[in-house]
């Protein structure tokens, strides 16, 4: 490994700079060069790339976001497309890259490592913690924190007055978002992907809760397709439930951002580096992960392919606390 290209891809999540550092300077301490590609796959196809040093990555372990970039690219989806990025490696000598993102930064480096070999290790970044093959994605950790800073405030208002608050969170197929964030934030119920709650579901619960006197209540909904998922369950659930005053905050993109956490610091630290050395190692095709707090590596095709169930004692842990 003389030369090594990392890039980011796909939503941005906080810690993706400190596994950019990461992944830069353990590069250079195993004596190989390293380039930055902006823009993800579309930077790869323009030969958008810069050589990284030491200092490139100096004072930004702290920031969210990619200093790298990120792009939707559909170029790169065609044959034609990723062939002009194979050329643009093969031109700069280039014998690995390291793909920062989640399921279509993987399906992308999968579909090209088969095409033209180019020996690639994927690290997951993703705030929805929806990938197979490690406990956590980079930024999930930070985009807890922010949601239930969200919740903290918005418990302050609905106790206040007496409401019930629907807040929606990110997490269109995966709840890992939604579960941690309610059983963190107190709320009374939580809408997921993987479980299947109708409105009629929602109201009993909500009922039940106020014959227990409760004056207020959380319900945190995980957004689907298109965001607004809660303002229709929270019409549905008003014309049932008419003396309480029922409201609707939408948290979108704001989970993205901010300073990532000492958790997403340390994950994606550690997780740069494996890729890194995973690649000297002479693994391709693989996505690296820490499971039961050790790095493991997972082929690229498991981790498009398999799904991460969520963990059934979040969703018996959420039954019993939000009585």
């Amino acid at each position: 490994m003389k030369r090594i290209a990392i890039l980011t891809s796909g939503g941005d999540a906080p810690g993706m700079n400190a596994c950019i550092r990461a992944a830069v300077r353990g590069a250079i301490y195993y004596e190989a060069e390293v380039y930055g590609i902006n823009q993800g796959y579309q930077g790869l196809i323009e030969n958008d790339m810069f050589r990284m040093y030491s200092h490139s990555v100096s004072n930004i372990l702290q920031h969210g976001g990619t200093i790298l970039k990120s792009a939707r690219s559909e170029e790169f989806k065609t044959k034609e497309g990723r062939k002009k990025a194979y050329e643009n490696l093969k031109e700069r000598e280039i014998t690995g890259m390291v793909a920062i993102g989640g399921d279509g930064t993987f399906t992308g480096a999968h579909i090209f490592y088969e095409e033209f070999g180019i020996p690639i290790v994927g690290v997951p970044g993703t705030i929805d913690n929806d990938i197979y093959g490690t406990d956590k994605t980079i930024g999930f950790d930070t985009a807890v924190n922010t949601t239930l800073d969200a919740i903290d405030k918005i418990r302050d208002t609905a106790d206040s007055h007496g409401r019930i608050f629907f807040i929606e969170v990110m997490g269109r197929d995966s709840g890992y978002i939604a579960i941690q964030s309610a059983i963190g934030g107190g709320a009374e119920s939580v809408i997921l992907p993987e479980k299947e709650s109708t409105p009629d579901d929602i109201v009993n619960h909500l009922r039940d809760g106020m014959r227990r006197d409760k004056s207020f209540s959380i319900v945190v909904v995980a957004e689907r397709d298109v965001p607004g998922y809660a303002v229709e369950l929270a019409k549905k659930v008003s014309e049932v439930i008419t003396n309480k005053d029922i409201r609707v905050t939408i948290l979108g993109h704001i989970q993205r951002g901010g300073s990532p956490t000492s958790t997403d610091r340390t994950l994606a630290s550690r997780l740069g580096l494996g890729a890194v050395e995973g690649l000297i190692d002479g693994k391709t095709n693989q996505m690296v992960g820490i499971i039961n707090d050790k790095i493991v590596y997972t082929s690229l095709h498991d981790a498009i392919t398999k799904t991460k169930p969520l963990n059934p004692d979040l969703i018996r842990a959420m039954k019993i606390l939000s009585m």
